[in-house]
């Protein structure tokens, strides 16, 4: 059975980190995500669950991966990021 060497990379503010793993061909991003075991690392993360991409574009969970991969396990945004700017700019003015 051929083997794929990827990267799940997951981070907060503090810290970042990025887990290699080889894992059986076909390999899906969903299951890298959770074979990374990040939750080792960040108790807070949601691998099982949480938005993924590769090399920073936005995949499904069924993606398949190729040799070379990064999965990137994304956190939940704490603010609408449009209704962040509408405060930034009323408050410079």
């Amino acid at each position: 059975m051929a083997k794929l060497t990827i990267e799940v990379a997951y981070g907060t503010a503090q810290k970042q980190k990025l887990y290699r793993l080889q894992l059986d061909e076909p390999c899906t991003a969903r299951q890298a995500a959770i074979a990374a075991q990040v939750c080792t690392d960040f108790p807070e993360a949601q691998p099982e669950t949480a938005p993924l991409g590769i090399f920073g574009k936005i995949v499904p969970d069924e993606q398949l991966l190729r040799d070379g991969d990064r999965v990137e396990i994304y956190r939940p945004l704490l603010a609408d990021p449009k209704e962040a700017r509408r405060k930034r700019v009323a408050q410079q003015k």
